[in-house]
């Protein structure tokens, strides 16, 4: 009689993982999939830590720990890894725009496709949170609680709009040194802080500020950051940098906004922010080596090209996650670390215990509307079977960039 019995659970992830390691080319550098990888779970995780929604008098508002708690202000600095991520975006962007154009790619063709998968998962989230807001007014919601809500669940656009941004300048800025974005984010804080000019320059650096990394990212694909000295230069020249902002220059010293702070140094970047991402470029050059090690772990690269193939999905719906635990509570009453004030140690402990149920919510979200990121079921299964076949050319692409 033929054994049927269905293999261990572990073993059937290893088999998994495996598979993906063999139909994963040895010319792919997946140190650049393990740092995406680490910036978008550094967002989210770092969301899940300052971000607060407090229970009071029958609506929720928002709050942070970081107002009440300053000791947790190097949380921020752990966990505010978006300067890695247009490190990153830059460096594919430019390389598959090189490639595009050997190849005879018209530019609009390039960008279409691009922009397309960064969108895509965007309709989800927007029809979703349309629904969900004109289903809570006419139920009576209280419309503070509303406007929280939904500007919560949509927070996250404001970085693809800037990333769609840079990626269509793509042609232009893979030439653009990044010290001539750096200068710009200079003189307008200069203008700012220095001289007393109007607050709205300071959106100038939502462009200019960001556009420092993703210019990093253009000059090591041209092989300028090869060398770990560069690393060095920019981790050691942007930690005293910025250390001198924050000491002397009356910069605050989170990296993210704290509500009733007269100044943020995300919204918009400020030259702290700008200086702060230098050192986290150099760190994430510096680890290069270290993650391609690491990742010729089948396991271990068979997550990380998880998390890479469903990035932007992870990205959108991590705020959605936290508000629908939120919202789930409350049907128990208000509970330590979800509607509470988040002034004091006994809320940051209670607030660990309740990342796993994040993520359980996530998984949800995921489950719901992964498929508007990698498009029709049809082209889906197709990529899936290419990916992992070795004897295809999509096994070159492996997880496809963001």
């Amino acid at each position: 009689m033929t054994d049927v019995t269905p293999a261990h659970p572990r073993g059937a992830l290893r088999a998994a993982a495996a598979r993906v390691d063999a139909a994963t080319p040895a010319s792919r550098d997946r140190a650049v999939d393990g740092l995406r990888a680490l910036a978008v779970l550094g967002v989210v995780l770092g969301h899940w830590l300052v971000t607060a929604l407090v229970a009071d008098g029958g609506r929720l508002r928002t709050a942070s720990p970081l107002q009440h708690l300053p000791g947790l202000t190097p949380v921020s600095w752990a966990f505010q890894t978006l300067a890695v991520f247009f490190l990153v975006g830059g460096h594919v962007a430019t390389r598959g725009w090189a490639a595009a154009r050997d190849r005879g790619t018209p530019y609009r063709r390039w960008l279409a496709a691009r922009l397309g998968r960064l969108f895509r998962p965007v309709v989800a989230v927007l029809a979703l949170w349309t629904v969900t807001a004109a289903l809570l007014l006419l139920t009576g919601a209280d419309h503070g609680t509303v406007r929280t809500l939904v500007k919560l669940a949509l927070s996250p656009l404001w970085f693809l709009l800037v990333f769609a941004a840079l990626t269509a300048a793509t042609p232009l800025l893979a030439r653009l040194h990044p010290l001539w974005p750096l200068a710009v984010v200079l003189h307008v804080d200069l203008l700012r802080f220095g001289l007393g000019g109007p607050s709205w320059l300071g959106w100038t650096n939502l462009a200019a500020g960001w556009a420092v990394p993703y210019t990093l990212g253009a000059a090591w694909t041209r092989g300028e950051l090869e060398r770990r000295r560069a690393g060095w230069v920019l981790l050691t020249g942007g930690t005293a940098a910025t250390a001198a902002l924050v000491a002397w220059a009356g910069y605050p010293a989170s990296m993210v906004g704290v509500p009733g702070a007269a100044v943020s140094n995300l919204n918009p970047p400020t030259l702290a922010a700008v200086t702060f991402g230098l050192a986290q470029c150099g760190l994430a050059l510096l680890l290069r080596e270290r993650l391609r090690r690491a990742l010729r772990r089948p396991v271990a690269w068979a997550a990380v090209a998880l998390v890479n193939l469903f990035a932007m999905t992870v990205f959108l719906w991590h705020q959605t996650a936290l508000m629908a635990t939120t919202a789930t509570g409350l049907l128990a009453g208000r509970l330590p670390g979800l509607h509470t004030l988040p002034d004091g140690p006994d809320w940051v402990a209670a607030r660990l215990l309740w990342l796993p149920v994040f993520a359980l919510f996530l998984g949800l979200c995921w489950a719901a509307f992964h498929t508007f990121e990698r498009g029709d079921g049809r082209r889906r299964r197709s990529r899936v079977v290419r990916t992992h076949h070795p004897r295809t050319r999509a096994t070159t692409k492996g997880a496809r960039h963001v």
